[in-house]
């Protein structure tokens, strides 16, 4: 059965410029695909969100510069929270699939992998083979 199911993952940057944001945010989003062997006809959406202190591009470039021209993407700032992860760019892909919510692979990379602990262990423990791919 087909259901829109939500990808996440997070990626922290490493300063606040064109290259790096770009950069970081195609990394995250190549490897989310891998992982997940997505394909661009089944995204209904995507939102990208950085922390207020990212504001030299828009991250969703970078979905444009791999060809989701007709995905509707959006992006946003994160809330400002004491003591909250730095330079951090986020997506979520609304995702039309028949995988199920626990054969959804979600990526956490660099200083985001704090964020969910839980998730970048069980990237961890996914195959050796897996985890080549979504390196590459």
């Amino acid at each position: 059965m087909l259901a829109c199911r939500g990808v996440r993952g997070a990626i922290t940057v490493e300063k606040n410029t064109r290259d790096s944001i770009l950069g970081a945010t195609h990394e995250l989003l190549t490897k989310i695909i891998t992982a997940n062997d997505i394909r661009q006809c089944d995204v209904a959406s995507a939102i990208f969100t950085t922390t207020r202190d990212l504001t030299a591009e828009y991250p969703a470039i970078a979905a444009r510069a791999l060809g989701w021209k007709e995905v509707p993407l959006l992006c946003g700032h994160e809330m400002d929270v004491p003591d909250g992860l730095e330079k951090c760019a986020r997506i979520l892909i609304h995702w039309n699939t028949d995988k199920t919510a626990e054969e959804i692979v979600h990526v956490y990379l660099k200083g985001a992998r704090s964020l969910r602990p839980d998730l970048a262990d069980a990237q961890a423990m996914m195959s050796t083979r897996q985890i080549d791919q979504i390196h590459e």
